[in-house]
């Protein structure tokens, strides 16, 4: 059984994001990039599959700009067998879309006859948490979001859920498409050795085309800017002026 992983680059989640003066977008310029941290748990996690005998073949995926080569030479690193990318833009502040992923990762899946694509929950810079979904409709293939546990039972993926009453487990038929929660996996560090192997690994790079899918761009930036700074809080003597702020200044009772 192949699985499809899905990785992103992504600005590092250690980098504070700075906004351009003229609101058109976040700045890059030398701004450390690196693999969006839920798409690192779905390659471990797809690494700990094969490891354990549930796959064949571990595949990572990444469409956006050349220098995602990057990023899958990482996922190679950790241990995945081979990489796709396809190169999508020239310009690295170009977004591509969460549609237009879905749909070319539905030919990709299918080209490659794949089982599984385990994929990060959302990307920490656009937050949509959209391609998951959009793929699993596109495939008509189950899905499960939000993971926090993985079991494949023979035909069927057993899934722990983070959902906001808790957890709550469920069961999918496969093919399947999951996407992964933090608590699913602490992933690994690439050991120097396999880092030289990763630069032998076979990598194929495509274009859009190839797959028959249309880059028209749905959405636009209007503008972006920074979120408000948070006013500094106040402390009260008693239970009784508390609730007297909270009614007669914040107004939520």
């Amino acid at each position: 059984m192949k699985v499809i992983v899905p990785v992103k680059r992504v600005i590092d989640y250690n980098v504070k994001v700075r906004v351009k003066a003229d609101g058109s977008g976040v700045d890059l310029t030398n701004v450390k990039m690196s693999m969006n941290p839920f798409d690192e748990i779905a390659v471990e996690e797809a690494i700990r599959l094969r490891e354990a005998e549930k796959v064949t073949e571990v595949i990572a995926v990444s469409i956006g700009v050349k220098q995602n080569q990057e990023t899958l030479r990482t996922a190679l690193a950790m241990g995945a067998d081979r990489a796709i990318l396809v190169i999508a833009s020239e310009d690295v502040h170009q977004d591509i879309e969460p549609l237009t992923v879905a749909k070319l990762l539905k030919e990709i899946a299918t080209e490659e006859a794949a089982n599984l694509v385990l994929c990060g929950k959302q990307a920490i810079d656009n937050d949509m948490n959209a391609t998951g979904q959009m793929l699993s409709a596109l495939l008509g293939w189950s899905q499960a979001t939000f993971a926090s546990e993985l079991n494949i039972e023979a035909k069927n993926a057993v899934v722990t859920r983070e959902v906001d009453g808790g957890l709550q487990s469920i069961k999918v038929s496969l093919p399947s498409v999951i996407t992964v929660d933090l608590r699913l996996n602490q992933p690994r560090y690439a050991s120097l050795p396999n880092i030289m192997k990763a630069k032998r690994k076979q990598l194929d790079e495509k274009v859009p085309s190839d797959y028959g899918v249309d880059l028209t761009a749905r959405l636009s930036i209007i503008n972006t800017r920074e979120p408000e700074t948070r006013k500094a809080g106040v402390k009260v003597a008693s239970v009784d002026e508390l609730l007297v702020k909270l009614k007669e200044e914040a107004g939520v009772i």
